[in-house]
C-alpha cells in the first residue's frame, strides 16, 4: 500500500486541540496536509520538507498548527491548537516528490481522510 494512513481525527469544542498522524510507506521529499470543507475545494493546510525539516503553512492556520516529522518512522503530525468551527473539514496527508508543497495536484499519494469537526 502506498498511500498514506491518517490518523486522529474527531470530534472537539472551538478553541480545543486534536492532534492528527500520518504514516506513510513510501518515502517522499514532501509530506502536507490539505483538508475539504463542507462544499469547498481542498485547501493547503502545511508541509514538511524532510531535508532541513522545513515547514510551511497556509495563513489561516499559521501560529496555531504546527507539522512536523519523526524520520525514523516516516510519520507526520499535524497538532491544532485554538481549533475554530471553520477548521471543520476532512483532513488528508499527501507525499510529494516535487519541490512546490502549496498545490494538491503536486502529491502523488493521498490518504483516505479523516474527518475534523469544531463545534461551538
Amino acid at each position: 500500500q502506498v498511500q498514506p494512513v491518517e490518523s486522529g481525527g474527531g470530534l472537539v469544542q472551538a478553541g480545543g486541540s486534536l492532534r492528527l498522524s500520518c504514516a506513510a510507506s513510501v518515502r517522499t521529499p514532501i509530506m502536507g496536509w490539505f483538508r475539504q470543507g463542507p462544499g469547498k475545494a481542498r485547501d493547503f493546510v502545511a508541509a514538511i520538507r524532510w531535508s532541513g525539516e522545513t515547514t510551511y503553512y497556509a495563513d489561516s492556520v499559521k501560529g496555531r498548527f504546527t507539522i512536523s516529522g519523526d524520520n525514523a518512522k516516516n510519520t507526520v503530525y499535524l497538532q491544532m491548537n485554538s481549533l475554530k468551527i471553520e477548521d471543520t473539514a476532512v483532513y488528508y496527508c499527501a507525499s510529494s516528490y516535487s519541490s512546490y508543497v502549496w498545490t494538491d495536484h503536486e502529491y502523488a499519494y493521498w490518504g483516505q481522510g479523516t474527518q475534523v469537526t469544531v463545534s461551538s
